[in-house]
């Protein structure tokens, strides 16, 4: 029973460290897109993504994938403006 619980709580935190990677993935790569659609450095572009997440009240992972996959309108994101 011992053995069991800690092979579940190895297998959550295995799922829970997989996801935070995927999200991590998402959000560089909305970084990265955001940064050449803007002509700006990383920072900003990371700043911004996370002001609007904040702003909206979203996930910044959510906002991310939205952003790269453009399955969305974000305003203020999407355009090229600042």
């Amino acid at each position: 029973m011992l053995q069991q619980r800690t092979t579940e709580r190895g297998a959550l935190l295995n799922e829970q460290l997989q996801t935070a990677l995927n999200s991590r993935v998402l959000i560089e790569q909305a970084k990265g897109k955001l940064a050449e659609r803007r002509n700006t450095d990383m920072e900003r572009a990371f700043t911004t993504l996370r002001s609007y997440a904040r702003a909206h009240n979203r996930r910044l992972a959510d906002v991310a994938r939205a952003f790269i996959d453009e399955t969305e309108h974000l305003p203020g994101l999407s355009s090229g403006s600042s």
